[in-house]
């Protein structure tokens, strides 16, 4: 078995941590701690971090976003005890992190993760199977949270669907230090739009961000109604599988890259200018998960 397929095992295992939730005595939180607008699906409505040094990206996060941290912890699991804890952006729920040490693996498996909304999970899931994606683990049950399944698509991105039982957050300007966008890096855009569009009934739209009308589009967005919901690009990075990357919202690229090595981390990309407009980084936290960092407005 290759180092990629083990890896990749892991990943699905830490995922899971979260799906054996359901069958101990904890019953996550819904998605939202405020009203929300029913389903909105193709929307990415959550985030979880897989880590195994939750501390370190506490403090990493904390001080760099100030997120604030409520740890769960579960008395029964996979392997021990597990521990679930909330990420909170100025009180609002805005992501998870999954303590992968339950597992029992010395492996670095830190990820993001993101969840995307569906209004079926089942027929969701069936067409991930029917599209060429796989289907890591069927709709697990997670009471208030929903149910949720853990899939990849045909590239091989690991993603998860979730079927809220509450609904979903409202659409609302992100703010400073909170999740922003959510891109797709592919090494083929076509195939990856396609079957985004078969799986989840999006549209497809491709943005000019050069300043010459004529020249070729150079962004695809994928669009849920009038609304976009997620992008598409070409693999920037060598040496990287494709995979769901996730934006933060932050008034200056650099002030935060200048903090990163102090907090355990490391810069992957220096701040440059963006194709859509604004200025971008991408950093990696304390144990290898790499999140982007994005001006917004982009003018």
């Amino acid at each position: 078995m290759t180092t990629k397929n083990i890896r990749l095992l892991l990943l699905q295992g830490s995922v899971l941590l979260l799906a054996a939730c359901a069958v101990t005595s904890v019953n996550l939180p819904a998605v939202s701690d405020s009203p929300t607008v029913g389903r909105l699906p193709g929307k990415i409505i959550w985030h979880d971090l897989l880590t195994n040094d939750p501390g370190a990206w506490q403090r990493f996060y904390g001080e760099l976003f100030g997120w604030e941290f409520e740890a769960i912890g579960i008395a029964s699991g996979l392997k021990g005890n597990i521990t679930y804890t909330l990420i909170r952006h100025h009180g609002q729920l805005i992501g998870g992190m999954i303590d992968t040490k339950a597992l029992n693996n010395r492996t670095d498996m830190s990820q993001w993760v993101v969840l995307m909304s569906v209004d079926d999970i089942d027929e969701a899931t069936r067409r991930f199977a029917a599209e060429g994606g796989s289907v890591l683990t069927p709709p697990r049950d997670l009471q208030r949270r929903g149910r949720i399944a853990v899939v990849k698509d045909a590239e091989g991105a690991l993603l998860a669907l979730l079927e809220t039982r509450d609904g979903d957050p409202a659409d609302r300007e992100p703010e400073l230090g909170g999740f922003l966008w959510d891109e797709l890096w592919t090494t083929d855009v076509e195939r990856a739009t396609d079957f985004y569009k078969g799986v989840a009934g999006f549209d497809s739209a491709d943005w000019n961000t050069d300043t010459d009308a004529e020249a070729p589009a150079n962004y695809r967005l994928l669009k849920a109604g009038d609304m976009p919901r997620a992008g598409i690009v070409a693999m920037p990075l060598e040496d990287l599988d494709p995979v769901w990357v996730s934006y933060l919202r932050v008034e200056s690229p650099a002030a935060i890259t200048a903090r990163v090595a102090e907090l355990g981390g490391r810069v992957i990309v220096e701040v440059r200018p963006r194709i859509l407009g604004g200025e971008v980084a991408f950093v990696a936290g304390p144990s290898g998960a790499g999140i982007a960092l994005q001006t917004w407005p982009l003018d």
